[in-house]
């Protein structure tokens, strides 16, 4: 589905301004590299090393594998290091190779008894970058590389419970995450009733999984009157949405069930997986995806690209 002018415009607007909320996270995958010295490691294995040699290199747990491909993608983007793909003719699975660049040798310690070499700005980086250790926007990230316990994300490790039991335990985080999803929502969901509003045409009843206090599901509700909308979330969250006469809310678990609905609305920030129908969708960009399950008919899933 194509945008208009200026409904791209107003996403591109979007994009830019979560380049400027969070440019800091460039800033805590250097601290993050320096204290694992990656550098060093990829130059131990002759300038180019993979995941598995970069981890055996440093001394953490493989559980953390995926935690540093994350890291090494940042890293990769703001140049520090490059990345080499597998050969995509190659019959066997290989490891994408990590390389060095000229900003890698500057970021590289030495044990040498004169200190660092001469081409090291490691020291100052160090300096510069030590509140990122500290504080609460790197999530411990160093810390929780080096610790091995695969089940605790480093916001868990770092607070000792997770998001939702942070929320769960304070009106003041609750309110916070609240307000702020409501937002995205409400913004998010102007362009996709304004570009993509003619695919809730013919649909009888809509859950909105995960929808927070309600805002994209009463957007719907109003460009739609006799759509029958309900939001599913946890008891929490649900307890604090506004009164909304024609959208049902539901405390629950969508790990555990989800209500039956013609239609299921599900808010992505991240890779999405529908592993249950055979169905996969892979994008890193903000998507909303209607999946429209008609009991043993094929699944139908409609994604709006934000």
């Amino acid at each position: 589905m194509a945008l208009s002018k200026d409904a791209m415009d107003l996403l591109q607007a979007q994009v830019e301004l979560w380049n400027q909320t969070f440019s800091f996270m460039k800033s805590v995958a250097l601290a993050v590299a320096l204290d694992l010295r990656i550098a060093n490691a990829i130059c131990h294995h002759g300038g180019a090393a993979t995941l598995s040699q970069i981890i055996a290199e440093i001394g953490i747990s493989p559980c953390k594998l995926h935690g540093l491909r994350r890291l090494m993608r940042v890293l990769t983007v703001a140049g520090t290091f490059t990345i080499q793909p597998p050969e995509a003719s190659s019959s066997e699975e290989h490891e994408p190779v990590y390389k060095l660049t000229a900003i890698s040798f500057l970021v590289m310690s030495n044990n040498d008894d004169d200190g660092e070499s001469s081409a090291s700005l490691s020291p100052m980086l160090n300096h510069v970058l030590s509140p990122f250790h500290d504080s609460q926007l790197s999530m411990g990230l160093a810390a929780w590389f080096r610790h091995e316990d695969p089940a605790k994300s480093p916001y868990t490790l770092m607070r000792g419970r997770n998001v939702w039991e942070m929320c769960e335990s304070s009106d003041a985080a609750n309110a916070s995450i609240n307000n702020a999803m409501a937002a995205d929502s409400r913004f998010l969901m102007k362009v996709v009733l304004k570009e993509c509003g003619e695919i809730f045409h013919g649909i009888d009843s809509l859950v909105d999984v995960g929808g927070g206090v309600g805002s994209a599901a009463t957007a719907i509700a109003a460009a739609f009157p006799n759509l029958k909308c309900s939001v599913l979330d946890l008891p929490h969250v649900v307890a604090t949405a506004p009164s909304v006469s024609n959208v049902r809310f539901l405390a629950g678990d969508m790990f555990e069930s989800i209500p039956p609905a013609n239609a299921i609305l599900l808010k992505c920030l991240h890779v999405a997986r529908v592993a249950r129908y055979g169905v996969q969708i892979i994008d890193q960009t903000t998507f909303f995806y209607l999946i429209l399950s008609f009991f043993s008919e094929p699944i139908i899933i409609y994604n709006f690209s934000c």
